[in-house]
């Protein structure tokens, strides 16, 4: 028998059974390493993971992922120009600045906590930019620093709040959403508003493209190579360290799939303007907090505590330290958004960060699969979720849908998700997997 056989034989024994306790070894979940499964089973394991998965209530993105194909296949069959070129382009920047300040509600929502100041946050990045850079003549990437460093120090004070004081996320961020709502109005002044200047590096941000076809294709060949090199350096990590690993084929077969998205999202953009900048930013952002969350200390951290504060105090960790700050991360990619909501409507004007703003950011998190009772989730969530949130403001918008209309669909997908994250955990729970 080889070694891998010997492994899944292992693996099959029954896990987590008290000794001397036969009844509670009989019923005890079988704990088997998917990637076993993948590599002894072929097509066969794959089909037993994902039956596990749904009996066992870990449906990941595929409800997300069904419901964007929905959503295209609607609206599509409803206007033959929600898939067009441009309207896909126009989708891709919309929602990087949602998605910038989705990213940063992640880190807050893995806590198992919600901050509701980063709207106002966002509000405030957009009018320092302004103040700094148009009325009093700042550098404007001078400018950009300060609007950013100023976000994180906000969430860090909320976090210090939260944190040290003990005060309830809830009522602190609450309170921040009202001050530095305020303090936006102050330092924008009688006007109210304040305008940018479109050649602007901040005004570039949401209006310049790449317009060489081969900018597109090649980001796409970078994220297939990228995407397949790094699942093969970690299979062969894992075979050198004598655990489960995916079989090469496995990985082959996920990079095709890659493939086939990226490069009909660069033919696409190629087809209008060519590949916007805005996207670009907020893919590296993704690709970088993905890192830190899943192959840092720091990362499993911030996973450790949504899932026990007190287990994680007792194994050590900074628990003051981390909550403040994931708080100043939440504030900084808020300030990050803030500045691409400027550059989408050129300005910084009294409506920043207000209205649906918030709600859209914190739907955009747990539409994407990031549960709202910590613990789970990942920054690509936020990719998912906001795609979910402007593709049906968009495909509304297309059919000449009043904005009452779009709030309550926007509402009810976003109770839909709720509700399925709950039963998730529920299934979880009942299967002994949570």
């Amino acid at each position: 028998m080889d070694k891998s056989s010997t492994s899944l034989d292992k693996g099959s024994d029954p896990v987590d059974a008290p000794a001397g306790n036969p009844d509670a070894a009989d019923g005890a979940a079988t704990v088997v390493d998917p990637r076993l499964l993948v590599r002894e089973q072929g097509l066969a394991g794959y089909l037993t993971e994902f039956k596990r998965k749904i009996s066992g209530g870990d449906l990941g993105s595929i409800p997300v992922v069904i419901g964007l194909a929905i959503i295209a296949i609607v609206f599509q069959s409803l206007n033959s120009e929600f898939l067009s070129a441009k309207n896909i382009s126009d989708i891709a920047v919309t929602m990087v600045a949602t998605g910038m300040m989705a990213v940063g509600i992640i880190f807050v929502l893995l806590l198992g906590e919600i901050d509701l100041s980063v709207g106002s946050v966002s509000g405030v990045s957009g009018a320092l930019i302004a103040v700094l850079s148009v009325t009093q003549g700042m550098n404007e990437w001078l400018a950009i620093l300060v609007a950013i460093v100023s976000g994180a120090v906000m969430g860090a004070i909320h976090g210090f709040f939260f944190a040290r004081i003990g005060a309830p996320a809830f009522a602190v961020t609450l309170a921040g959403l009202l001050f530095w709502l305020g303090f936006m109005l102050q330092l924008l002044g009688d006007s109210g508003t304040i305008n940018l200047d479109g050649e602007g590096v901040v005004g570039q941000l949401t209006t310049y493209y790449f317009t060489d076809v081969a900018a597109a294709y090649g980001l796409a060949a970078v994220a297939v190579v990228g995407y397949f090199a790094a699942a093969f350096l970690d299979t062969r990590r894992r075979e050198a360290a004598g655990i489960p690993s995916r079989p090469v084929a496995d990985i082959a077969v996920r990079t095709a799939v890659l493939a086939v998205f990226a490069f009909a999202a660069a033919y696409m953009f190629n087809q209008y303007r060519g590949l916007p900048l805005a996207l670009v930013l907020f893919l590296i952002v993704l690709v970088g907090t993905d890192f830190l969350l899943r192959r840092t200390a720091y990362g499993r951290k911030i996973f450790a505590l949504g899932g026990s504060v007190e287990a994680s105090r007792r194994a050590g960790i900074n628990v003051t330290a981390i909550r403040i700050s994931v708080f100043s991360i939440a504030g900084t990619f808020a300030a990050i958004g803030g500045l691409f909501w400027a550059s989408k409507i050129a300005a910084a004007n009294q409506g920043s960060g207000t209205g649906d703003l918030l709600m859209n950011v914190i739907a955009a998190a747990v539409i994407g699969g990031t549960s709202l009772f910590g613990g789970r989730g990942r920054t690509w969530n936020a990719l998912l979720g906001v795609m979910v949130i402007v593709s049906i403001q968009y495909g509304l918008s297309l059919e000449g849908i009043a904005t009452p209309i779009q709030y309550m669909v926007t509402g009810a997908v976003l109770l839909a998700t709720v509700v399925i994250d709950s039963v998730t955990r529920k299934t979880q729970k009942t299967a002994g997997r949570a």
